[in-house]
């Protein structure tokens, strides 16, 4: 018989976050499916903010209240499930790197909570096994019955702008000539960034045709893509500005949720502004302005403004190094 407890004691926590993983993966599966498209979304309210809540909520009740160890069990149990959705739905290719990076502080953070939140509730109010097994069927149903209400709301658009400077021992005219084109960059002159470890493309390199208001550039980055600029402001060895626009995004390079140019985010221009600080020293700006198109852009630009200042930054460097040399 103690055994037998003991195993029971062992296998409800685990077949807690199985179930709750499973829920999570499924809740994956149908908020992504084009037959739902319009209705649902993994970009909703409903899947990013209630899927998580109910992961928590149905991982702790689940678990046998004469033998819940407190909050330590509601804190690892949905901790358990958030991690093993997000790990599995990786595994499957069901979302890139680059997503399970920004979402799981998020995902994680509101499955534990919840969790925490349905333990504290469930040992103050010690309501019968019925009325909480009804409590998890709200919790499960919920995200599927309010997400479809989030599309009679357009999401709202934001502009971000994003500045990087640096400060280089060359005259404006060394940096000018780096900056108007830019050869082919070698992996060695990046410097290591976990921007680029976690799927985002680096770049290559920015060629020009033709000179002032109206020229183009084509930069290129890895994995085939292909930006077209044109040029919109042009002062030789102090401004240099242009629009741009995805000429060639590949669906497999970006995941479908981050890609420029997609639905929910795209670069628009880029502008270099070198300032005069000595006859060899020059300070340069690089800044750009992105779109947000989301239901919580209040989140999304924590993460697009840290991810466009890591870029920039890195080619500033990469101008610096080729300038001063």
């Amino acid at each position: 018989m103690k055994l037998s407890n003991s195993f029971r004691d062992f296998f409800v926590p685990i077949t807690s976050v199985l179930v709750g993983a499973a829920y999570g993966l499924f809740c994956r599966l149908f908020f992504a499916s084009s037959s739902f498209e319009g209705y649902f979304g993994v970009m909703t309210l409903g899947f990013l903010f209630g899927v998580p809540l109910a992961i928590g909520v149905i991982g702790v009740l689940m678990l046998r209240e004469e033998k819940d160890e407190g909050w330590i069990s509601w804190l690892m149990v949905p901790l358990g499930i958030s991690i093993l959705t997000l790990v599995v739905a990786l595994l499957l290719a069901w979302e890139g790197m680059i997503c399970i990076v920004i979402w799981s502080p998020l995902f994680v953070g509101l499955a534990v909570i919840s969790g925490l939140v349905t333990g504290f509730v469930r040992k103050a109010v010690r309501s019968s096994r019925s009325r909480q097994l009804q409590v998890m069927a709200v919790a499960a149903v919920l995200p599927f019955a309010l997400t479809p209400a989030e599309h009679l709301w357009t999401p709202p658009q934001a502009l971000e702008i994003v500045e990087n400077r640096i400060e280089i021992a060359a005259p404006a005219a060394a940096v000018w000539e780096q900056i108007r084109e830019v050869p082919a960059i070698a992996p060695e002159e990046l410097a290591p960034s976990f921007v680029h470890r976690i799927g985002f493309p680096r770049p290559i390199a920015a060629t020009l045709e033709g000179e002032g208001v109206g020229a183009v550039r084509h930069a290129t980055f890895e994995g085939g893509i292909l930006f077209v600029e044109e040029v919109t402001e042009w002062q030789p060895e102090r401004v240099l500005a242009f629009s741009i626009h995805p000429e060639n995004v590949p669906p497999k390079t970006f995941d479908r949720h981050v890609a420029v140019g997609g639905p929910y985010f795209d670069v628009l221009d880029g502008r270099y502004e070198l300032e005069v600080l000595g006859p060899q020293r020059t300070l340069l700006r690089l800044s750009s302005t992105h779109r947000l198109n989301t239901r919580f852009n209040g989140y999304t630009r924590l993460w697009t403004r840290l991810f466009m200042s890591r870029i920039q930054d890195n080619i500033l460097q990469v101008v610096a190094q080729r300038s001063e040399a």
